[in-house]
């Protein structure tokens, strides 16, 4: 008999954790594992690429409301879910003020808190593994039936502001944590030392013949500029991808006389930010936003050099999937760098700050031989672990046995 696992996750739009699903999702035995998909909104450019073999559970109003702007969901009559938001926000300000905190992750979790009573259960299913791939995790602790649970982290939490005593009651409910690296581990005990005996570590399934599928399907030559050097950052426009410093990063390398031209893949709500900055340091023929695009993989393989400018990060999807289309990798040094790429051997780690990211940077330009002694590293090491999926396995097989 197959064994039954019901995986949560919000959406499948453009975004590392939704690349990292998709992995998990097409490494799993389908004919040893029944896998159902319930996923809080039915949106995203991702959704296609969802294995036929999933069951993709019906989206539930309720649930799609805590996606939506308040005022769309106040019109399509979810006026419970609405009030709860608004409670959990008065009360995260609350939290933020006695704390002294000028923005904590107090507002996500709060919201889920005075929200969660008016969500309906999802499925009367009684599931082997139920897994919360990312936050709520009130979900599938209050809204599934499981024989056991467990919850992935996907951030670096030792840099977030938040309710430790809140978050440690829902976190200490799962069988197990699962983490993607072991920085991200060491950042979590940071804020969860209790919680160290539940952490199990499984890194981001990443296929790579998937992934080379991906990037020879379209020609991007007409939208990336073949005759200099091409520069790539793929993510979200969001504080902690730090993309509203490219432009000042790129003025400076412009003054040392490099030609290159650096390309932006992405949304989000600090669009208007990064533009304004682009503005601001002349970098409109330089700094290009591409927007969102649902296969990033052909403008990967295509550029000269990929960059994760990143304030903070978990596990970068990106920069692994940047490695195994052998692409020079330069990301900063934030707290779980060195979990990412060998700093001279794959990859290259430069300061957080402007001048000297921007400095190291300009040097890897320059530096060609550099390049292809890191594309040779490359060329020789295997980034696909597609094995990983064992490890779930194993984990789903040990607690079997100890129920």
């Amino acid at each position: 008999m197959k064994k039954k696992v019901f995986i949560f996750s919000h959406a499948m739009e453009i975004g590392g954790a939704e690349r990292a699903l998709l992995g998990l999702l097409t490494s799993f035995d389908y004919s040893k594992y029944e896998v159902d998909l319930f996923l809080m909104q039915h949106s995203g450019e991702l959704m296609s690429l969802i294995p036929k073999q999933v069951n993709l559970l019906p989206e539930i109003p309720q649930y799609s409301a805590i996606m939506k702007p308040m005022v769309t969901a106040l019109k399509q009559g979810q006026l419970k879910i609405v009030a709860g938001r608004i409670i959990g926000k008065i009360k995260a300000k609350q939290f933020n003020k006695r704390m002294g905190f000028q923005d904590s992750f107090a507002v996500f979790d709060y919201s889920h808190k005075y929200t969660k009573k008016y969500l309906p259960v999802i499925s009367n299913t009684q599931y082997d593994l139920a897994i919360s791939f990312l936050m709520p995790h009130y979900i599938v602790q209050e809204k599934v039936q499981a024989k056991k649970k467990i919850a992935w982290i996907h951030t670096d939490y030792s840099i977030c502001n938040l309710d430790v005593e809140s978050e440690t009651a829902i976190w200490s409910k799962y069988d197990n944590i699962i983490s993607i690296s072991d920085d991200v581990t060491k950042a979590f005990l940071t804020k969860f030392p209790s919680l160290e005996n539940k952490i199990v570590y499984i890194e981001n399934i990443l296929s790579k013949g998937f992934i080379d599928g991906q990037a020879d399907l379209i020609d991007v030559r007409n939208e990336m500029d073949i005759s200099t050097v091409k520069l790539l950052s793929v993510g979200r426009f969001s504080e902690a991808k730090k993309f509203d410093e490219v432009p000042q990063i790129a003025s400076i390398i412009k003054s040392k006389g490099i030609d290159f031209k650096w390309y932006i893949i992405g949304y989000g709500g600090e669009e208007e930010l990064i533009r304004s900055k682009i503005s601001e340091f002349g970098m409109e023929d330089t700094v290009i936003i591409l927007g969102k695009k649902d296969n990033p993989y052909p403008y990967i393989k295509a550029c000269d050099i990929y960059l994760q400018p990143s304030r903070y990060e978990g596990k970068a999807v990106t920069v692994h999937e940047a490695l195994i289309l052998n692409k020079p990798v330069i990301i900063t040094d934030y707290p779980t760098a060195h979990s990412q790429l060998k700093d001279g051997f794959d990859g290259i780690i430069v300061p957080m700050d402007i001048e000297g990211s921007a400095n190291e940077i300009a040097r890897v330009i320059k530096d060609k031989e550099l390049q292809q002694n890191l594309i040779s590293n490359m060329q020789s090491t295997n980034y696909s672990n597609e094995s990983e999926i064992k490890k779930l396995y194993e984990l789903i097989n040990k607690l079997r046995l100890l129920e």
